[in-house]
């Protein structure tokens, strides 16, 4: 009997040991000499070979593996319209790699009314070795083309990308709004089409929670084309079951996104909420259905949550919202975003945590809880139950003048999950993943 019980004991004790050790990180890239320090990072998983991988992060930095993303390498995306940020990169089943961002087209950034004039698009031939000089899309010198986002079709023959466009950027005036344009391509990604605005309830141009943001858009296996975003305390969506050329006529009530997309998270002068939406592409007992993630503050001011809704009528109905954090009520969580496995159907969802600085310091009113950890929350039953792990190796504290983005970003592909992040280390910004190969 004692052996046995000592059995017991030692598996239950690394069964403990091996829930609260955290997958292997590797820096992907330090900003220590650049002008612009690196955030806002995005990341694919090449699904015609997962070793291959494709990274971005602000300005203009193009980050690039061979080897499952054990090493990097690093180096400057340059194009014909300008390189200003936002980056987006996503991956096609046929090896090409796609990498959005925003314009500059004569150089001078804020300095020049050409800045943000259109989204530009640039291809990534031969598994992401080699990328074309750019293409444009929604070409407006006389608005600003903002916070872009994109989605590969299953047979990697279309694209779609949408986005938020202002009048003027941060204008007060009443008579400037914002919209939410999406437009289609082909493979090659050279020609897009005309800009179709999707949402019917325009949004000011102040850059928070009354302008229309977070549109990150998906293809389903079948084609439909979902989008949703943020509005005030409302998150919306709309689909198009032609490619894009036609939008519905209402758009659909998804959830209310409490306290607005435009965050207070200590520690940060800027965060949100922003919805991302995902759509399960895979074969299994899920296939189809519609996933919106984002974070906000219904159980109070310092406990941002981590939300997750779906639905399995294209949108029209939805669940209640599922909280995904597993932690006690209290503590912030923010920056998140969400991956569906396109063959396995599981669901990974990665976020800031400060789960453990709030059980530390419980009266954030007496000492700043700024510890912030990186944590992924995986669904293995299509959005019912999450498992949450902690996949940063060491926390760090952001400081409230430094400029994080936006957004962090998640893939997964066939059982390959890398999740990637900023971090900061006495001033300086770093880019992150973690190997999560065997957590499940």
């Amino acid at each position: 009997m004692r052996t046995f019980l000592t059995a017991v004991f030692l598996v239950a004790g690394f069964a403990v040991l091996h829930a609260q050790r955290a997958p292997d990180n590797v820096m992907i890239y330090s900003g220590e000499t650049d002008a612009y320090q690196p955030c806002e990072p995005s990341i694919a998983i090449s699904p015609s070979n997962p070793d291959i991988l494709v990274a971005g992060s602000v300005l203009d930095n193009v980050h690039r593996s061979t080897d499952g993303g054990w090493t990097w390498k690093t180096e400057t995306l340059t194009s014909r319209f300008g390189v200003f940020g936002d980056p987006c990169v996503v991956a096609s089943p046929k090896g090409d790699f796609y990498y959005l961002h925003l314009s500059n087209p004569d150089g001078l950034a804020w300095s020049s009314e050409a800045l943000l004039d259109r989204i530009v698009v640039q291809r990534g031939k031969g598994k992401g070795k080699r990328w074309t000089k750019g293409a444009g899309m929604g070409l407006n010198d006389q608005k600003d083309q903002d916070k872009e986002w994109a989605a590969v079709s299953v047979s990697g023959r279309s694209l779609v990308s949408c986005w938020t466009q202002f009048d003027k950027y941060d204008s007060p005036l009443a008579s400037d709004s914002s919209i939410i344009l999406c437009s289609t391509s082909n493979r090659k990604a050279k020609v897009w089409t005309e800009p179709v605005r999707v949402n019917k309830l325009a949004g000011d141009c102040l850059d928070g929670d009354w302008t229309v943001e977070g549109a990150v858009p998906d293809i389903a296996a079948d084609g439909t084309i979902y989008v949703a975003w943020a509005h005030a305390d409302t998150i919306w969506m709309d689909r198009s079951t032609d490619g894009g050329v036609t939008w519905l006529k209402k758009d659909l009530r998804v959830a209310q996104i409490a306290g607005g997309w435009d965050c207070v998270v200590r520690g940060f002068n800027r965060a949100n909420g922003m919805p991302v939406t995902r759509v399960d592409r895979s074969n299994g007992p899920h296939a189809g259905r519609v996933y919106v993630n984002w974070t906000d503050n219904r159980n109070g001011p310092d406990d941002q949550d981590v939300w997750v809704v779906y639905s399995d009528d294209g949108g029209t109905t939805w669940t209640a919202p599922i909280r995904v954090n597993d932690d006690p009520a209290g503590a912030q969580q923010f920056f998140t975003w969400m991956d569906v496995d396109d063959i396995t159907g599981f669901v990974h969802i990665v976020f800031y945590d400060r789960r453990k600085a709030a059980a530390n310091y419980p009266n954030p009113a007496t000492k700043p809880s700024w510890d912030t950890e990186v944590y992924v929350a995986s669904s293995y039953d299509g959005g019912a139950t999450w498992r949450n792990l902690l996949v940063s190796e060491k926390s760090f504290r952001p400081q409230e003048k430094m400029f994080f983005g936006d957004y962090n970003n998640i893939s997964a592909y066939d059982g390959r999950v890398r999740p990637i992040w900023t971090r900061n280390d006495q001033g300086i910004l770093s880019i992150w993943t973690a190997f999560m190969d065997g957590f499940e």
